[in-house]
């Protein structure tokens, strides 16, 4: 009989790929870290409620939870804690909440922080983005350009805190 008639073991999960992991270094805030720590231990107990089930729909889900679970923890075993007391006060690094006025008067807040702690929505942008990059190294009253899609757009700095 050919191979194409005969049906694989049900009790073999799909080999999923791995996550990509990112080729920059894995810059964290402790916020982040805590984060990703949080993340693993969500995913650790949601694999022991599934596991104490038994079907291939299961099986299915432990074998997504493992690989997201190997990539959470390489992230976590790469991570980079910055210390944020000890970032500079007078220019823009990672770490930074930044207060910016574009040049058609709109009001925009950054903070910089780590790819996995990235939340644009929220203002919390990878240090790895264009606009990071842009403001990085900027003091209160420089304008830097931030090279978009949509076109590049002017953004003058008007205030750099870092949290506590």
């Amino acid at each position: 009989m050919s191979r194409a008639f005969v049906k694989e073991s049900d009790d073999q999960a799909t080999e999923l790929p791995e996550r990509p992991q990112s080729p920059y270094p894995n810059m964290v805030t402790p916020r982040g870290l805590a984060l990703l720590r949080q993340q693993e231990a969500d995913l650790e107990a949601q694999k022991k409620v599934i596991t104490a089930e038994e079907d291939l729909l299961d099986k299915e889900q432990v074998s997504v939870i493992d690989r997201d679970l190997r990539y959470i923890q390489d992230r976590i075993a790469t991570a980079i804690t910055v210390d944020l007391a000890a970032q500079p006060r007078d220019h823009v690094d990672f770490g930074a909440i930044v207060d910016t006025v574009d040049e058609n008067d709109v009001k925009h807040r950054f903070e910089i922080v780590g790819e996995d702690e990235a939340d644009p929505s929220a203002g919390k942008i990878s240090w790895v983005s264009p606009v990071a990059l842009a403001l990085k190294d900027a003091a209160v009253g420089n304008v830097v350009v931030w090279k978009r899609p949509a076109g590049n757009l002017e953004l003058e700095v008007t205030r750099i805190v870092y949290p506590e």
